[in-house]
């Protein structure tokens, strides 16, 4: 398996056992707030906030807290966040993606700089790493989904383009216009997915050894931190020993 497809994995049970759940919670709320802001306040008339709410529900937020960010998105008051990809290179040259949701374009750009910085990377104009990944959709179900065959079946019916079998469970690949479609379609024929959200795939991956990893691994834990912050995404790839030693 790939080294970065493994370390998804890893970072996705790390994540539930180490993460501030303040922290998360304040982010998958922010995503709710902002979809509902942008479209109908009614997850079934609006796909992006339909997935905001089903990533929110993989992570255990409550349904009053869900219900919260909605409301807040109706209320005159509410900040307007605005949506902004940075795009730059990690220690031994790993690009990187951060995506953010701010109030404060200045604050947001500027963070993100000096934390590139500080752990040994550089941040770069939009697009200078971008070519290196491809924007997909993408939905997890745990293994007692069904057998390969019987998951494969039901989502080349929905539409999807691709399945991968992990240690984990399936990776199911959508475009990433067809996201919410495909989402739909096999929710009624597996049930309810873990996930479903749009991610970036890399297409290009870049060796790091030990310490190159040591390094990335503080970036991104920095980066991770800020609550602009949503997500960070890197190409990296690294051997199984390397991931056993982390």
């Amino acid at each position: 398996m790939a080294g970065h497809s493994k370390w998804a994995n890893i970072q996705h049970r790390k994540g539930r056992q180490d993460a501030a759940r303040s922290k998360l919670f304040s982010k998958l709320a922010k995503e709710i707030t902002v979809a509902a802001k942008m479209g109908d306040p009614d997850p079934d008339k609006n796909p992006r906030l339909r997935l905001a709410v089903k990533e929110a529900r993989s992570n255990s937020v409550p349904k009053d807290v869900i219900q919260r960010a909605i409301n807040k998105s109706q209320a005159g008051d509410s900040a307007d966040y605005e949506e902004i990809r940075y795009e730059g290179y990690g220690p031994g040259g790993v690009a990187v993606i951060v995506e953010a949701l701010t109030d404060n374009r200045n604050r947001t750009a500027s963070t993100v700089r000096s934390t590139f910085t500080k752990h040994g990377g550089n941040l770069g104009e939009t697009g200078s790493v971008g070519f290196m990944f491809e924007r997909k959709g993408e939905i997890l179900y745990p293994l007692s989904a069904g057998d390969l065959e019987t998951v494969f079946e039901a989502a080349l019916e929905a539409g999807a383009e691709d399945v991968e079998d992990t240690e984990e469970g399936y990776v199911i690949l959508t475009a990433d216009t067809d996201l919410a479609a495909v989402a739909g379609a096999l929710e009624e024929s597996l049930g309810e997915a873990e996930t479903a959200k749009l991610v970036w795939r890399p297409n290009m991956t870049t060796e790091l050894d030990l310490e190159g990893m040591q390094k990335l691994m503080k970036l991104i834990a920095a980066l991770e931190d800020d609550d602009d912050v949503q997500r960070v995404t890197t190409n990296f790839e690294a051997s199984d020993e390397v991931l056993a030693q982390l």
